[in-house]
């Protein structure tokens, strides 16, 4: 066993006295150590309950046989942090959990890791960490909250909360009614009940072959969740009676399938700066260019809050997302030959799967009537970013699948938020946001605040929101991120002026600012960077290491 470095032998005499303290005896000591990586923590609503799913975690490793031992990951809340200063801070959490859990993981020798994230960073940071260490590893997530319900039984979630700001502003909606959304859409512990970024990769988490069946879906509140906790935990041990690792389940048809399966589902936009980072870590190659190709020829068959009025334990009631790769494989779209931490190929887990039941067919469209031919996430490309930049088509209005107006220019995403609730944005207008990528902001904030702002506001049909930062999950609308190269780096989003006009094609994959090569030349000759938002710190030095957007917004 792996962990026998810091138990066998004589001299590891001093290594057992340690593990003695712990209250070890040599019983468990004989077993596979197995790191139960545990990202409870009391501020997160997605992770307040991942004590108890820990616990079960620890009964599953212990009826199988191994001796669980469980050590932290951070986790932060994005809807806390959004609007302030922490939300410098989001993404980059996400390679400190990474960077975290490896070196807890190699400095104790364990056998084999049990993953429990729930919210936004926190799963790709631990899926990082599971393909760089390279040790048996599963993940068992926490699981989503339930949908809120309003007094006239509408349901509700947060993405709700950040459009009815925008109605108050709008003066269409007053305090009373706003408390009684504040009250009403977050009504348990988990993650956000929509299809945001939390969900989508723990979703994801299963199309990529690293957690069991019903990972992504299974309610946080639901019993059922403490049982999938159980064997989890239990399964850890058969991962490492036959070393299954990581990096033999994440290959590249695995990444193919995980964003097959993203685009049938309608995944965040976050999910395009995750996936290529994990990827990164296994050391597989994916690129824009195989989102676009895969999204080109996925049917999106989901349309999930903030795409449609469904939530997450619908989709788990109708099957989950192994329902969803069912109906993947009847266009051929999946390579089922892959292994997952079920002991079994995707194709052998896919045979106890039933057919759809009509009654879910809103809530899963079957492969041969989906609701667009292609996938939730678009690519686009053009001068305005001409190393692409991503949005979520298939929560965009039919109307703005193609516009052209006047560019409205901010440097911040504080600045463009007043002007909204301020009311000078316009019908027509597209809204730029600038300096606010990964070297930028710096950490690429999510806009959510204006999005929904500009939903809520009445406006979300007929305004765009173009940013080199990203967007929350929860963000509908003609949001296009990820702006690549950005503002910070010289791309062409830093020469934009106010006024310009912006023609945007997401049918066709096109951004493109309507000024000659000539005018832009001349002004990138008088461009110069402005200084840094923040000079120390961890910020600061993650703005001089992470890579672009389009890369995944990665550290070397």
């Amino acid at each position: 066993m792996r962990s026998d470095q810091i138990k066998k032998g004589v001299e590891r005499a001093p290594h057992r006295s340690l593990l003695y303290a712990l209250g070890l005896t040599d019983e468990e000591l004989s077993r596979p150590l197995i790191g139960i990586v545990n990202s409870h923590n009391e501020i997160v609503p997605g992770h307040t309950h991942l004590d108890k799913i820990t616990e079960a975690v620890k009964a599953g490793v212990l009826a199988a046989g191994g001796t669980p031992l469980a050590f932290p990951a951070i986790a932060m809340c994005d809807g806390i942090a959004m609007g302030h200063v922490g939300m410098h801070y989001s993404l980059v959490t996400r390679d400190l959990i990474c960077d975290s859990t490896e070196a807890v993981a190699m400095a104790h020798a364990f056998d084999g890791l049990v993953m429990i994230p729930n919210c936004d960073k926190n799963v790709p940071g631990l899926l990082m960490a599971a393909a760089r260490v390279n040790i048996p590893t599963i993940f068992c997530a926490g699981g989503p909250m339930l949908a809120g319900t309003m007094k006239n039984a509408d349901r509700t979630c947060l993405s709700d909360m950040f459009e009815v700001i925008g109605a108050y502003h709008a003066g269409t909606m007053d305090k009373e009614a706003v408390q009684e959304y504040a009250i009403s859409a977050c009504p348990t512990c988990g993650s956000c009940a929509g299809m945001y970024t939390a969900n989508s990769m723990n979703c994801l988490s299963e199309a990529i072959g690293m957690a069991l069946p019903g990972n992504g879906t299974i309610p946080a509140v639901h019993s059922a969740r403490l049982r999938l906790a159980k064997q989890t935990g239990a399964q850890m041990m058969e991962l490492i009676k036959r070393d299954i690792k990581p990096r033999d389940i994440m290959t590249p048809a695995t990444f193919a399938n995980a964003m097959a399966v993203d685009m049938a589902l309608g995944c965040s936009t976050n999910t395009i700066l995750h996936l290529p980072a994990i990827a990164n870590e296994a050391q597989v190659p994916l690129t824009l260019d195989d989102v676009h190709r895969i999204s080109a020829e996925t049917p999106n068959l989901c349309r999930l809050a903030p795409a449609g009025p469904i939530f997450i334990e619908d989709l788990d009631m109708a099957g989950g997302v192994h329902a969803v790769m069912k109906e993947l494989t009847k266009r051929d779209l999946l390579d089922t030959s892959n292994m997952t931490v079920t002991g079994k190929t995707l194709a052998e887990n896919l045979e106890a799967v039933k057919e759809l039941d009509p009654v879910d067919h809103e809530v899963i469209r079957p492969a041969e009537n989906p609701y667009s031919e292609s996938g939730g996430i678009a690519v686009l490309r053009g001068n305005l970013a001409v190393d692409g930049c991503v949005v979520k088509q298939s929560a965009v209005a039919p109307e703005m699948m193609q516009h052209q107006g006047p560019a409205r220019v901010f440097d911040s995403e504080e600045a463009v938020t007043e002007a909204i609730f301020d009311g000078k944005i316009k019908k027509g207008d597209v809204v730029v946001v600038r300096y606010e990528g990964p070297k930028g902001g710096p950490g690429m904030k999510e806009m959510l605040t204006p999005t929904a702002s500009i939903s809520g506001m009445g406006l979300g049909e007929h305004v765009a929101l173009i940013t080199d930062g990203r967007f929350s999950g929860a963000t509908r609308g003609a949001a296009i991120g990820h702006v690549s190269p950005e503002a910070m780096e010289g791309g062409t989003i830093a020469l934009v002026e106010e006024g310009d006009q912006i023609a945007i094609d997401i049918a066709n994959s096109s951004i493109e600012l309507l000024a000659s090569d000539e005018e832009l030349a001349k002004r990138r000759d008088v461009w110069t960077a402005p200084e840094p938002k923040i000079k120390h710190g961890y910020l600061a030095r993650y703005a001089k290491l992470v890579s672009s957007a389009d890369k995944g917004a990665i550290l070397p």
